[in-house]
């Protein structure tokens, strides 16, 4: 037996499938992270300015990160107001939008892997591939700050 050959039946129970299949615990882990992030974000409000997570980076230095305001831009966004978002951080929308599609993706490619389970390697490797360049796109100015500073 392969490592990417399913060892559970198709018609087995999906709480079977779920706990012996990594890819789905991993998806269900992440999806679970993601909305973890959403709650944290509509939660508090970035009118009364009540986050408990402060930018460390701001509090030592005095000066302000490429991930500053990151909280309150997504927070805006959860309530519709894109351009007051912009305001507190420019790429507020690019990781709003990363962590929307990847919630989307966790969703979808669980889907297709529960119901096409011969085709576990290659949908492994499309979510592969389709999450490291989201992410390049999205995280690319708080990769080059890192590196500004080095």
């Amino acid at each position: 037996m392969t490592l990417w050959k399913s060892k559970i039946s198709p018609g087995s129970s999906l709480t079977v499938r779920f706990r012996n299949e990594p890819y789905l615990l991993i998806n269900f882990i992440l999806a679970g992270v993601i909305l973890l992030v959403f709650i944290y974000s509509g939660f508090f409000s970035p009118d009364k300015d009540n986050y408990p997570v402060v930018c460390i980076h701001e509090k030592l230095t005095g000066e302000q990160c490429a991930s500053c305001g990151l909280s309150h831009s997504i927070s805006l966004i959860l309530r519709g107001r894109i351009s007051e978002a912009y305001d507190w951080n420019l790429y507020g929308l690019r990781v709003f939008i990363f962590f929307a599609a990847q919630l989307l993706m966790r969703v979808v490619f669980s889907v297709f892997y529960l119901k096409y389970p011969g085709s576990g390697k290659q949908l492994i490797t499309y979510d592969v591939a389709v999450s490291v360049m989201l992410f390049i796109v999205s995280f690319l100015p708080f990769i080059k700050w890192i590196f500004y500073f080095l």
